[in-house]
């Protein structure tokens, strides 16, 4: 959405955020008096140098170019980030982050918070992860391969950089911006508010707030729920109308979502030396249910979800942070301190899993179970960095990071009706019952020292010390069950079984660069990477446990060890034609070993995650804009990637089968036009279209997976810029293309239990044509 009022004298600074070269800097933008296009400084090397210094790669979008493109959460980053994909998985759980196509997991929702492991992720100067809502931002950071020499929370593949404006000391400012849309095969109208503002308290004292309202109207009708769980037949004659509108209710519009959030933000530099800032930052979340249809399943419509219950959610983000810089003459030190809190509660349809174990459940005729889910977690990270600030040859960064994750979680499992239909006294209707209770404690040093070879060559050399605890407490209990076996009514028991993991390693990083003149900058690079591994959320098998419904972890399931990377690469970041082109492209290849993979319990299948196999990835990151006119610029992105299993591994794929989760082509191109009109009113039209070709649902379409075909979306935009109004149209997909993003299972579903049809399997599709109206008032200086 559009934020804090910034002027651009050039076309081209409206849109440079979306390519390779990032876009401001911590402050204010240092621009060279160069013709063409800009060249802007930026801050992710520690420092504030020009992309053609900076041998990383590197994608940025600054906040105009989030504003005007209506770049929202981490799926629309995704688009213009060459190299990185999100797995559009609707709003009811976290979505899968996969960068470079380093994936073994098969498509569906995510089980955790962690959006897939792979990628660290930044709110300002803290990791955390958080699919933040873009609003009031300076500049979206996206760096593509391992960081843990450069930064705190070590990585397998990336880091994800969210950075906020600061509050100004020298400005009055406010803006408020209202809009409203309408999305294809949705009734209801999607409304959105947010409110800027930035008041200066002195010469050294600056607050700064945002917040915002949205309301997202659904597109996916629920209309197979029952009206009286236990009691209802969820699968009554089809034929007869009457029947069916007897057991079943339909909800129309059941995937939309309401997001509130806002940030809070004290600066305070008394002086000149010192710079600190204390934020605060909520977000709450309420989707409605998934983005997910049974067309194959259960011969749906197109926007049709077949589940026999609602499946609400809400989620609640908290960060408060405070970040420290203090020029010390030789180095500048910074303190970074956050302690955030994530909640959740959801409720799921669970009949088809339990449907799934034939156990006995489908002698029910009105079988239906349902689960409700609470999940709290907290994190506490310090980060303390030291960068030298000498000119010369030679320079440095040296840091030391904490981080503690603490997990609380239950998860309750309902059959209505169930008991009285066994004649067992179990009035809860309660199944099934899990607790997990988890700390996990990561400490880390990392550093980088460059010297400088010649004028022109540079090398760098970093290393980082890691090692982590984590302990687990966990149970289950299985109330309906063991009251048939004498358990009293209301009794809930879980066996509750601790288990612990601990590692330590170390990694490097080599990186050459080589200045070629000041307009081309060609670097190679050798980084290591990692995930931290722990401990499965199921309780280890005990001795005198039968099988059967027993639901639990053989030892050999219990640990998981961390994944590494070894990562090759050389880049080019080049300003040709007299600045009118600029081109940037990386050649990459990695090894992947001990991969952290997809598996499930002997006993009761519950999914794990378990070491197998090697797997490598290589491929080319391309991006270029051109200054066409002083009117016209154009510009666009290009990856490809072809990622792999390298040896046998069993469950999941053989040597050179391809990994799930990525294209192996993904798009971006767009223009943007400007010019005057109406006595100098500023009018801009966009257009952009983002594509990618098919993706794998699980490694080598083995074991029932399937190919999701590629697809391509195109938008279109106007800006009309008054003096202190900005009115924008917009039309995103407004061909209305419709995709198959995601998948939740496989075709391997598609049976009978009994007089039982599985919906288990279904798929996840994009946002339909949405077209709206914005309006933006600027107040203040």
């Amino acid at each position: 959405m559009p934020i804090a009022k910034f002027k651009r004298s050039a076309v081209c600074v409206a849109i440079a955020g979306v390519l390779h070269t990032p876009v401001y800097a911590e402050d204010e933008p240092n621009l060279d008096d160069t013709e063409g296009l800009e060249r802007i400084s930026v801050t992710a090397s520690r420092r504030v140098n020009t992309v053609q210094e900076i041998p990383l790669n590197i994608t940025a979008l600054g906040g105009d170019q989030l504003a005007d493109n209506r770049i929202t959460d981490l799926v629309d980053v995704a688009k213009w980030v060459p190299g990185l994909n999100v797995v559009d998985q609707g709003g009811r759980g976290p979505d899968q982050i996969i960068v470079r196509g380093l994936n073994t997991s098969s498509l569906g929702p995510t089980t955790s918070n962690s959006g897939g492991g792979t990628v660290g992720t930044y709110v300002g100067e803290i990791p955390v992860y958080v699919d933040l809502f873009l609003n009031d931002m300076e500049r979206v950071e996206v760096l593509i391969g391992p960081q843990g020499t450069l930064y705190g929370a070590g990585t397998l593949a990336g880091a994800i950089r969210y950075i906020p404006v600061k509050p100004q000391f020298d400005a009055y400012e406010a803006n408020i911006t209202g809009g409203v849309s309408q999305t294809s095969h949705a009734d209801d109208m999607n409304y959105e508010s947010h409110f800027v503002f930035n008041f200066p308290l002195g010469e050294d004292f600056a607050f700064r707030g945002s917040m915002g309202y949205v309301e997202e109207s659904g597109f996916i009708d629920y209309n197979y729920i029952v009206r009286e769980p236990g009691v209802s037949n969820p699968q009554p004659d089809f034929s007869n109308p009457t029947d069916v509108s007897t057991n079943l209710r339909k909800q129309a519009d059941n995937n939309g979502n309401e997001t509130v959030y806002g940030r809070a933000s004290l600066r305070w530099s008394p002086i000149s030396e010192l710079d600190s800032t204390l934020n605060y930052y909520y977000q709450k979340e309420k989707p409605e249910g998934r983005s997910l249809v049974h067309t194959a399943a259960f011969n749906t419509g197109k926007y049709e979800n077949a589940y026999r219950f609602e499946e609400p959610n809400e989620v609640k983000n908290q960060l408060i942070s405070l970040e420290l810089s203090y020029d010390l003459g030789f180095a500048e030190l910074v303190s970074a301190t956050g302690y955030s809190k994530y909640d959740e509660e959801g409720q799921r349809d669970q009949t088809d899993l339990l449907l799934d174990f034939e156990y006995g459940y489908e002698d029910f005729p009105s079988f239906a179970a349902f689960t409700r889910e609470i999940g709290e977690e907290k994190t506490l990270t310090q980060e303390l960095r030291l960068v030298s600030t000498d000119e010369g040859p030679f320079s440095w960064i040296v840091g030391a990071y904490y981080n503690k994750f603490e997990n609380d979680a239950t998860s309750e499992e309902f059959v209505p009706g169930l008991p009285e239909f066994w004649d067992v006294n179990r009035p809860d209707n309660l199944e099934y019952y899990s607790v997990l209770d988890q700390e996990l404690t990561e400490k880390a040093l990392f550093g980088e020292v460059t010297f400088g070879l010649t004028d022109q060559l540079s090398l760098t050399l970093g290393g980082r010390y890691y090692d982590y605890e984590d302990d687990v407490t966990q149970g289950f209990d299985l109330p309906l069950l063991n009251t048939i076996y004498g358990a009293g009514p209301d009794d809930i028991n879980p066996d509750l079984v601790s288990a612990n993991a601990t590692d330590d390693g170390t990694l490097l990083k080599g990186n050459l660069a080589y200045q070629y003149d000041e307009d081309v900058l060609i670097y190679a690079t050798y980084s290591e990477g990692y995930r931290i591994g722990g401990v499965n959320a199921v309780a280890e098998c005990q001795p005198d446990q039968n099988q059967g419904q027993n639901l639990c972890a053989l030892p050999n399931e219990v640990l998981i060890l961390p994944d590494e990377t070894n990562n090759y690469e050389i880049g080019l970041h080049s300003a040709l034609l007299d600045n009118t082109l600029e081109l940037n492209a990386a050649l990459y290849y990695i090894e992947w070993d001990d991969l952290q993979v997809d598996g499930r319990t002997e006993n009761g299948g519950l999914p794990i995650t378990i070491n197998g196999a090697e797997a490598m990835s290589r491929g080319v990151e391309t991006s270029a804009r051109y200054l066409l006119t002083d009117e016209v610029i154009v510009y666009g992105t290009y990856a490809y990637t072809n990622a792999e299993l390298t040896e046998d591994a069993a469950g999941i794929g053989e040597d050179g089968d391809r990994l799930p989760g990525s294209p192996e082509h993904q798009f971006s191109a767009g223009a943007t036009y400007k010019t005057e009109v109406w006595n100098g009113k500023q009018l801009e039209i966009g257009y952009t279209m983002t594509a990618q070709s098919d993706i794998l649902t699980k490694t080598g379409e083995r074991d029932f997976g399937e190919s999701l075909a590629g697809y391509a979306i195109h938008n279109l935009s106007a800006k009309l810029s008054f003096d202190d109004w900005v009115v924008t149209l917009y039309a995103d997909n407004f061909t209305d293309k419709y995709a198959l993003t995601s998948v939740r299972e496989d075709y391997s579903k598609i049976r009978q239990v009994g007089d039982f049809d599985l919906r288990r399997y279904g798929h996840y599709v994009n946002e339909p044509r949405t077209v709206g109206l914005n309006v933006t008032y600027f107040f203040g200086d």
